[in-house]
């Protein structure tokens, strides 16, 4: 069985089509075709069904797949591991992050850690709270942003890198916009615009307001901080946001109130998998990013 089989496998399996798998690789179909039929041979089974002009895994075949993903990740790991042992400051770092961290903490992160290690790549992958937790967990990423933190399981470590604190933003018009800070449940009554459910943000706003005696009621729903920014502004309703979101202005015709009584935070931090070792580009970076944010705790 060779590396070559298991690629041709996969990505026939992936598109369900020989002759696309074959332009993708930039090889010819009967190349393809061969080598499948040779794996096929040597397993003593038929992995596809032709299905019309496409094919189909086997029952099988979609065990084989599985194994075969896992196999090859597992070995480009290995490769990736070897090169960065000769040469760690010339790695490729695969990070995962969330929308709710993307226009402070990665930008600052990256740019700070690309100043002392600048020939060091990154790829980034955007994703939602429990894809990412589960893309640790299943070797497609190795390191992800996450805030809130998760808990820490058999599967994943997790490292708290700051605690924020939640704010209130009104539109500027509001009757509550004069005040210093306000109290969450002065908020019973208000319209909410917030993340669509199954975002961890609506899920940590929705609770903090349960825990104060109100279910929020949510006008309208926006899948990036700007979204609700603007809704806000257009003074559709109020939001619950991080700290975060505010670092490089609070939006124009809105006020950005603190949340007193009960106060109202959210870990931020990193996870990693507990499973396998990290490749030394990234044992780098994540003590760069443990040192980098103990010393802007430090100068709090």
């Amino acid at each position: 069985m060779e590396l070559r089989q298991l690629r041709y496998f996969v990505a026939v399996a992936e598109l369900e089509h020989i002759s696309e798998a074959a332009e993708n690789l930039h090889v010819a179909q009967s190349a393809i075709s061969r080598q499948i039929a040779n794996l096929e041979e040597e397993l003593g089974t038929k992995l596809f069904e032709r299905v019309g002009r496409n094919v189909k895994l086997t029952p099988i075949g979609k065990i084989f797949l599985e194994h075969s993903i896992a196999s090859l990740q597992a070995i480009d790991f290995a490769k990736k591991q070897i090169d960065e042992y000769l040469d760690p400051e010339k790695g490729t770092i695969k990070i995962g992050f969330p929308t709710s961290l993307a226009s402070f903490l990665l930008p600052t992160v990256i740019s700070a850690f690309k100043k002392e290690h600048p020939n060091v790549s990154f790829h980034l992958r955007q994703g939602s709270y429990r894809y990412l937790i589960n893309a640790v967990k299943n070797r497609e990423l190795n390191l992800a942003f996450l805030g809130p933190l998760p808990q820490k399981d058999d599967a994943i470590n997790t490292t708290i890198l700051f605690t924020e604190n939640i704010a209130a933003l009104l539109p500027a018009t509001h009757s509550l916009a004069q005040k210093e800070s306000i109290h969450l449940s002065d908020l019973r009554n208000e319209d909410f615009v917030l993340f669509p459910e199954g975002y961890i943000l609506n899920k940590v706003a929705v609770e903090a307001c349960k825990s104060v005696g109100f279910t929020p009621k949510i006008t309208s729903e926006g899948e990036d901080m700007d979204a609700l920014k603007g809704l806000v502004a257009a003074g559709i309703g109020i939001s619950l946001l991080p700290e975060s979101a505010f670092y490089d202005s609070t939006p124009r015709r809105t006020v950005k109130l603190p949340l007193v009584s009960p106060e109202f935070t959210r870990t931020v931090g990193i996870i990693s998998p507990t499973n396998r070792d990290l490749a030394p580009s990234e044992k780098v970076f994540l003590n760069f990013v443990n040192n980098f944010f103990s010393l802007l705790t430090q100068f709090k």
